[in-house]
């Protein structure tokens, strides 16, 4: 009888803990005012909601709860931005609070620990490391010196197109510009292709493609607080397989270089490879930071991530638009052809001269760039009215600011003409440009964390895709002979189905 009593004494004291704690944090939460809010699941909270396409799944719940709307995903609190107004709050406004970015599990190993610039938090090491991104490593001077190194990958990658055009040959576009856009990464950064063994060249475009693949999907890991030390997902054994081969191969290069170095094999070299530049700093005693092997490896890391995966897909995007709009297409070349003519091949510096071909690529960014900009609050702010608590998670949707049809007329459709001047001068707007000023077009994301490699971008998306437009016609499979554009999950906005096309060449401006 006394043990029956004392487990209703237990019980009662559990029910009132219970009614007491529920109390005070319905308390706290009223005095937080919070976005609008879906009904969330226990544990999951809106997870459920998300998809394989996140950024489509948040445009879908801001067309019901507003610009501004307030989400758990499992444990983590979030808010997503979906119109240019909210995505200007968050990152000028406000920017100082939304400077970190959220540490992620697959990031931070494949990182060695937030050790690179993309994801470090924000403080004086990456202070540091933007000066010497703007000034040395990714500078306009540093840009031009590299310029033959794209220009000769460029011409690689139309020799090969070629030779496929003699056999009539189908080609999947996205996996011979990753290629390209590999060797031209892969040669500025430790001044030599990865390797010139096939087989091994195609293991790190599968590590770019899979480290992609890793940092852009949402790890349960991250979010459900119990789940922390699992691996549900099988994300572990993966990440460690890509780090291993790319620390392999790291370690290396490196070495190889810092032996030529010690050798005095490099100092008559015309032109340093990032990889050198890097070694200058972490070597030099009077810099304000020495980087650390680490460190070194990291920024690579960030380079080849993103300057090799994104670049392929907005050509990939871009052409598969063009196919589907022959009028567009035909615009473009007939500007290229008036511009350069038929004798030589189109380069980086006509690129001022084609205001089109420009326009081409922009509208391809507002469509089909990276759709989410993440950051995470160091600081409790009000936003709107909205009371935005510390260590909340945020996601800028570029995705659907792309397509916003307050400031875009038919979002929809592809139409290059919406980024020339209205002047009738046929000149490129330069309101609209792609750094992100403003709110409305931020492909390559806004203030103080946007894409430090945004011109390097730019470079190789323009001349290779003035180059294939330039030297060939694309055909695609099919009765009608249109491309599907559905989108694939990703970091950087996949395709759904690899681009085919065979190539068709319209003349050679190339040497036999």
């Amino acid at each position: 009888m006394a043990d029956f009593q004392g487990y209703i004494i237990l019980f009662l004291v559990w029910l009132v803990s219970t009614i007491l704690v529920r109390v005070i944090i319905t308390k706290a939460r009223n005095k937080v005012r919070l976005p609008p809010s879906p009904l969330a699941l226990p544990i999951i909270g809106h997870l459920h909601l998300l998809g394989p396409l996140p950024h489509q799944a948040f445009h879908k719940l801001a067309k019901r709860y507003g610009p501004l709307i307030h989400l758990y995903l499992g444990s983590v609190p979030c808010v997503v931005a979906s119109t240019p107004e909210m995505a200007k709050e968050f990152l000028k406004t406000h920017e100082s609070s939304f400077a970190n970015r959220p540490q992620m599990t697959a990031v931070d190993y494949l990182t060695y620990g937030s050790a690179d610039f993309s994801f470090a938090p924000y403080g004086p090491y990456w202070k540091f490391m933007k000066k010497v991104c703007m000034t040395q490593l990714l500078g306009g001077r540093t840009l031009d010196q590299f310029l033959p190194v794209r220009h000769e990958e460029i011409k690689r990658f139309l020799n090969l197109m070629l030779k496929k055009a003699d056999r009539s040959e189908a080609v999947e576009v996205a996996g011979e510009l990753m290629k390209l856009t590999n060797n031209v990464i892969s040669r500025m950064t430790m001044g030599q292709r990865c390797s010139e063994s096939e087989n091994e060249a195609d293991e790190i475009r599968k590590l770019v493609t899979e480290t992609a693949e890793l940092t852009g999907k949402f790890n349960l890991s991250d979010y459900i607080w119990f789940c922390k030390n699992l691996d549900l997902q099988g994300f572990g054994k993966r990440l460690k397989k890509v780090r291993d081969k790319f620390d392999n191969m790291m370690d290396r290069i490196i070495k190889e270089h810092e032996e030529a170095r010690k050798e005095g094999k490099r100092e008559g070299d015309v032109v340093k490879d990032l990889l050198d530049m890097l070694l200058d700093i972490s070597e030099d005693k009077s810099s304000e930071f020495r980087l650390t092997r680490e460190n070194i490896k990291a920024f690579i890391l960030d380079i080849f991530a993103a300057g090799t995966d994104a670049s392929a897909l907005t050509i990939e995007w871009a052409l598969s638009e063009l196919i589907n709009n022959p009028n567009i297409m035909n615009k473009a070349r007939e500007e290229i052809d008036t511009a350069v003519g038929k004798t030589r091949l189109v380069e980086e510096s006509d690129i001022n001269n084609l205001p089109y071909l420009q326009a081409v690529v922009k509208e391809t960014l507002r469509l089909h760039s990276s759709p989410l900009a993440v950051r995470e609050s160091t600081h409790r702010c009000t936003i709107n009215g909205y009371d935005i608590p510390e260590k909340t998670q945020l996601f800028v949707n570029i995705w659907a600011i792309g397509r916003d049809p307050k400031y875009w007329e038919n979002p929809l459709e592809f139409k290059p003409e919406r980024f020339l001047s209205e002047d009738g001068s046929g000149s490129v707007n330069i309101q609209l440009d792609v750094r992100g000023q403003n709110f409305h077009f931020m492909p390559f994301g806004s203030g103080r964390r946007g894409c430090p490699g945004t011109s390097l971008a730019m470079q190789i998306i323009q001349a290779t895709l003035a180059a294939m437009i330039q030297c060939f016609e694309w055909k695609v499979d099919g009765k009608d002979g249109t491309v599907d554009m559905e989108e694939g999950p990703g970091l950087t906005l996949p395709r759904a189905q690899h681009l085919i096309c065979v190539p068709v060449a319209r003349f050679s401006p190339l040497p036999s």
